[in-house]
């Protein structure tokens, strides 16, 4: 997927990016990808058209561009020296940046694009990859506390944690709070701690 426009050189040409994918992000969340445009984004941008045609040709490819910024950010997983505590924090982030009306628009329209778009889709899938990897450590430090057996599968345990809070959030509609978030975490703690999330290939035989 990466193409020129996608790609971060210095000077001109990393402000010019900067520009245009920041402001893609703005339109994405204002209208939403249906009605997000090239010349949009270029008059948003105060970047001359043709430049962004030919480094991004088409929606399609600003917004892919734009959800892979997420990759270049310094976020990392919180550390509360629990693994409940850690699975409360990635939860209630999710709550808060899908529920606050200063955040909310963006992300949502974000996976509205996916279902629009297979660029955004893969755009938005390679966002979540990398955040899985950066949330590895949240199980590593709960192994070496001794809070989970080893082999606890850490991708299975955000996807737990996570994903009631997708479910209201985008299916069912319902109202979401941190709270939902705490008691989320707290059952995923417990399960982890029994062994719930252990692969197969790392349990005992007969189990």
């Amino acid at each position: 997927m990466a193409t020129s426009g996608t790609q971060r050189p210095g000077g001109r040409t990393e402000r010019t990016r900067q520009a245009v994918l920041h402001a893609t992000l703005d339109l994405l969340a204002e209208r939403g990808f249906g009605e997000l445009t090239v010349d949009a984004v270029a008059e948003r941008s105060g970047v001359h058209k043709t430049t962004v045609y030919r480094r991004w040709s088409s929606p399609d490819g600003l917004v892919a561009a734009a959800l892979q910024m997420g990759a270049e950010d310094d976020w990392k997983a919180p550390d509360t020296g629990s693994l409940e505590g850690d699975l409360y924090e990635v939860a209630a982030e999710v709550v808060r940046y899908f529920t606050e009306p200063a955040l909310k628009e963006l992300p949502m329209a974000s996976v509205a694009a996916a279902f629009q778009s297979t660029q955004a889709a893969e755009a938005l899938h390679d966002f979540y990859a990398d955040r899985h990897v950066r949330m590895a450590p949240i199980t590593e430090r709960a192994v070496a506390r001794g809070e989970v057996p080893s082999g606890t599968d850490g991708d299975e345990l955000v996807r737990a944690v996570c994903g009631p809070m997708f479910y209201r959030l985008l299916l069912s509609r319902e109202r979401v709070t941190v709270t939902d978030a705490r008691v989320t975490a707290r059952a995923v703690a417990v399960a982890a701690r029994e062994g719930a999330f252990v692969t197969s290939r790392d349990q005992p035989a007969g189990t």
